[in-house]
């Protein structure tokens, strides 16, 4: 997997509002925006991008965020020359540290030799690729929290080691959230799995929530309704409603797909009755 760096220096460019971006980010999972790349060229969509914060001002060097590079690099005006052209990359930062909170470059030079974090300057350097995987384990072990344990912290496992579901602004409110649950209860509503029959006190009030209704396809004027828009699905079930799809199966979807896989609500359907099961179908069929 490619990864790029690139350099902010807030004394030098800060043309964004930083505290304004971390709140996007949590609230919706990422921010989109263009960074310049220099003179580099061979910049591919898929490249991980990691911010390092520069310059000598009161909250020193490190590293503060991680991306995903959404584009071919392009030229186009610089923000403060715009006679002149430079190239960029349009980037989907999707986890950011607050300003004082990165990692230094100190450490970053200890657990992460390979790449000169003291010295560099300029963004589109590329990291070695033996360097990633220490890189990716140092910003899971001191980067963002994740207050999901279901989630991962973005950036810190190779593409394909983990599924990652999209929550849209809606499932990550938390009164939204509140409401569905309190009129739905707290057990999956696909396969009646409940965190607290589970694990006990641990898991109470522990579900996520799923939108019947991709973002996407909604206006600028909807208002949420948490009981009839929201539903409470596990983790495993939530995941499966985006699996391999661009609109979300419903949960009358999922519970087909769980019924024909020969499972019901919490628990393993065994060989005696799955054979119930595929007799009364011959029946069934044969009216």
């Amino acid at each position: 997997m490619a990864a790029i760096i690139l350099a902010w220096n807030p004394g030098l460019w800060n043309g964004w509002n930083y505290d304004a971006v971390i709140e996007q980010v949590a609230e919706t999972g990422q921010f989109l925006g263009r960074w310049s790349v220099g003179r580099h060229r061979s910049i591919e969509p898929g490249t991980q991008a990691w911010l390092l914060l520069q310059g000598r001002g009161e909250h020193g060097r490190g590293l503060i965020g991680h991306g995903v590079v959404m584009s071919e690099s392009y030229e186009a005006p610089k923000y403060s020359e715009p006679s002149n052209t430079m190239r960029y990359v349009s980037v989907v930062f999707d986890a950011l540290l607050p300003l004082g909170d990165q990692i230094p470059s100190i450490v970053l030079a200890s657990e992460v030799p390979g790449v000169a974090w003291k010295s560099l300057r300029a963004s589109g350097r590329t990291i070695p690729s033996e360097s990633e995987p220490d890189l990716q384990r140092l910003w899971r072990e001191q980067g963002p929290a994740v207050s999901d344990p279901c989630q991962t912290v973005p950036g810190s496992y190779p593409d394909g080691a983990v599924s990652r579901v999209e929550m849209n602004r809606y499932e990550r409110s938390p009164e939204a959230r509140r409401i569905c649950l309190a009129f739905h209860g707290t057990s999956c509503a696909a396969c009646s799995f409940s965190f607290e029959i589970t694990y006990g006190d641990i898991g109470k009030d522990f579900m996520h929530v799923h939108h019947v209704v991709p973002a996407s396809q909604l206006g600028d004027g909807y208002r949420l309704d948490p009981v009839a828009d929201l539903v409470p699905l596990c983790p495993n079930c939530h995941a499966m409603a985006h699996q391999g799809v661009s609109t979300p199966r419903t949960v009358a979807e999922l519970r087909r797909a769980i019924a024909t896989a020969g499972h019901l609500p919490g628990q393993i359907v065994d060989d005696r009755a799955l054979a119930a099961q595929d007799a009364a179908h011959r029946i069934l069929e044969q009216r």
